[in-house]
């Protein structure tokens, strides 16, 4: 039962992800990456929200491992990263990395206190 929640989650995780970073960069053409930007502090207040709430371990791994697991993107925050800093674009490469890290850990711990 815990690896169908898990896979569920993933599934559907994956699909909002990519669903909702190809409508992004439609109608968001500047350089400040904005599509993983939401989507990774939506994650963490979603995750804030499941965690806060103290829910069953299966609602836990279907929401929260499966679906924010797969909903946010780590390894493509590193990507655009390195993007920044290939391309020399120190502003954007600042304000991405300082935003991320504090409107993600500012979105989790209201999450938290939400739930």
């Amino acid at each position: 039962m815990n690896l169908l929640a898990l896979a569920t989650g993933a599934f559907f995780g994956a699909i909002s992800r990519f669903a909702l970073s190809q409508w992004m960069k439609t109608v968001w053409k500047q350089d400040f990456p904005l599509a993983t930007f939401l989507i990774n502090v939506l994650g963490s207040f979603l995750l804030g929200l499941v965690i806060g709430s103290h829910l069953d371990s299966t609602w836990t791994l279907l929401l929260g491992t499966g679906f924010l697991g797969s909903f946010t993107t780590f390894s493509t925050f590193k990507l655009e990263t390195l993007q920044l800093v290939q391309n020399q674009n120190r502003k954007t490469l600042v304000l991405y990395l300082g935003l991320s890290y504090l409107c993600g850990i500012g979105a989790a711990f209201l999450g938290i206190i939400l739930a």
